[in-house]
């Protein structure tokens, strides 16, 4: 299905100043908010106390998040498990009032606070995670985006040329500065399935720019008199309509996850909308001018000699 004609000659690439100066500023208020405000970690990275609920009627996680709102656990995140009567509740440190709190006392705590509103509720298990957790998650993390930076940089190498490593490369980091930068002047709760959802950013806009890139390659050995700036053009406007029904499409799905997937999926569904609009300007706005600026050219990718009578009688 296309929506844009293939063969449209829109001067995407005459915008390349304008397009990557404010890239280049998104990154850098990312890179300040990230270095003044830092991230709002959850309870997966700071630590805190983990208590599971039982109810002998169905019960709202709504309500039980209210509950213990008006109890004085105002950041307690609750998810329904193993059906409607049983809750997970997480609380941060912070909610706990001090680091080295006992489990039970919290626990106790909150079923106070629950029995209050509802008299059928029992305690399953209270856990306590330690900010040691936290911290091996917070290493593991930053280890997990360098492996796939670096993965996606040698893959792209070996598949194109290094200036197509170096252009993919620098476009995830601009997509993943954005995101962080995102979470970092908004202070949403930065948790692992947010941690989830920036990996999954990383894959779907390499993946979106391989397509790209791939179009690149062919037009350059197909089109031998063509200038970088008119393949790049072409490129860019022969997967056009690919690349904006992906993304309308994927987004739909991740807005139907966050209005109707409840609570524990939200920051999962928002890293990704958020992820797939920068992912998806950055394929046509950040990435191609990166490689013009790289001084890619029909030589770094032509499989045989201009002397090649079938090649030299190509446009």
């Amino acid at each position: 299905m296309e929506i844009f004609n293939p063969n449209s000659k829109i001067d995407f690439l005459g915008w390349r100043n304008i397009s990557v100066t404010i890239s280049a500023v998104l990154m850098l208020i990312s890179i300040v908010a990230i270095g003044v405000r830092g991230l709002n970690y959850g309870l997966d990275f700071t630590g805190g106390v983990l208590v599971e609920a039982a109810y002998e009627q169905p019960v709202d996680s709504n309500d039980v998040r209210k509950s213990l709102e008006d109890g004085g656990f105002p950041n307690a995140v609750v998810q329904s498990v193993g059906g409607s009567r049983e809750v997970a509740i997480r609380l941060q440190s912070s909610s706990t009032q001090q680091e080295g709190v006992k489990a039970d006392e919290v626990s106790k705590k909150v079923i106070d606070v629950l029995k209050a509103k509802r008299a059928d509720v029992t305690i399953k298990r209270t856990d306590l995670v330690g900010a040691t957790v936290g911290d091996e998650l917070k290493s593991q993390g930053i280890i997990a985006v360098l492996f796939v930076m670096i993965g996606i940089m040698i893959y792209i190498a070996v598949r194109f040329e290094w200036r197509f490593a170096i252009a993919g490369v620098a476009s995830e980091i601009h997509d993943t500065l954005i995101v962080l930068g995102f979470y970092a002047i908004t202070q949403h709760d930065f948790d692992i399935t947010v941690l989830a959802s920036v990996l999954s950013v990383v894959g779907y806009s390499i993946n979106d720019k391989v397509v790209v890139f791939d179009r690149v390659r062919e037009l350059f050995r197909s089109s031998r008199k063509a200038e970088p700036v008119e393949v790049l053009n072409k490129a860019i406007n022969s997967t056009l309509s690919r690349t904006i029904i992906t993304a309308a499409f994927t987004g739909i799905t991740m807005v139907a996850l966050y209005f109707f997937g409840g609570p524990v999926v939200h920051g999962f569904a928002l890293t990704m909308i958020i992820g797939i609009v920068v992912g998806t300007l950055s394929s046509i706005f950040f990435a191609n001018p990166i490689l013009l600026w790289l001084g890619v050219s029909k030589q770094d990718l032509m499989p045989g000699s201009k002397d090649n009578a079938e090649l030299a009688r190509r446009p």
